[in-house]
């Protein structure tokens, strides 16, 4: 790795599982409260397993405490059924690689955004952050619609492979790209904006307003 100085050094690195690896066989009292913590997150694990609504239920307490809105985390959860309806479309049409994935939501957020996510996240002043948790709703609501619909349009077409995958992936987006250029044309409002999760009393939008 490179140093301070410019030049490069061997250097003793690990990943995250590699350091939870790490802790698990350190034998000194001082590592049990991080071992306690470990054997914690299992069980939650499991637990979640047997019943995915509690996941659902420490997802929505997560967003809370970060600061969002009861109405925002309902359309971000709500996002994440129709994302993996999306992910079990595109694993029955053979599309199985986690690279795969990404391509083909690249696709469909550059079609409906304009942006492609490296871009989008760039825009947000995002880095390894998630891009759907610094949505506003209306961003949700066109990304969700661009989903569901190439989850539709790919079951009735029934295509096969990445490549025809990708063309109804950038379909189901063109969905999402009609909806938006109408909203903007009939608010004069962006869509896309560089709101992000620091900007979370603007994420909510005007929610407060409109009750």
């Amino acid at each position: 790795m490179k140093s301070a100085d410019g030049k490069f050094y061997k250097t003793d690195a690990s990943n995250t599982k590699g350091v939870l690896r790490i802790i698990q066989s350190v034998s000194s009292p001082k590592a049990e409260p991080f071992k306690i913590w470990l054997a914690q997150l299992g069980k939650e694990r499991i637990d979640e397993v047997a019943d995915p609504e509690i996941a659902i239920d420490r997802a929505f307490q997560t967003y809370l405490k970060k600061g969002y809105s009861e109405k925002w985390i309902n359309q971000r959860i709500k996002t994440m059924e129709v994302r993996k309806d999306l992910t079990d479309e595109w694993q029955r049409s053979g599309v199985h690689d986690t690279k795969d994935f990404a391509t083909l939501t690249d696709i469909m957020i550059k079609e409906w955004s304009g942006k492609s996510t490296r871009e989008y996240k760039n825009f947000k002043g995002l880095k390894k952050e998630s891009l759907r948790d610094n949505m506003t709703n209306m961003e949700l609501v066109l990304n969700m619609l661009a989903e569901v619909s190439a989850t539709e349009i790919s079951k009735q077409s029934d295509p096969f492979g990445l490549d025809k995958s990708a063309k109804v992936a950038r379909q189901g987006a063109t969905v999402a790209k009609v909806a938006k250029e109408q909203y903007e044309l009939q608010s004069g409002e962006k869509v896309v904006t560089p709101l992000n999760a620091k900007n979370l009393k603007s994420i909510r939008g005007k929610e407060d307003d409109d009750e």
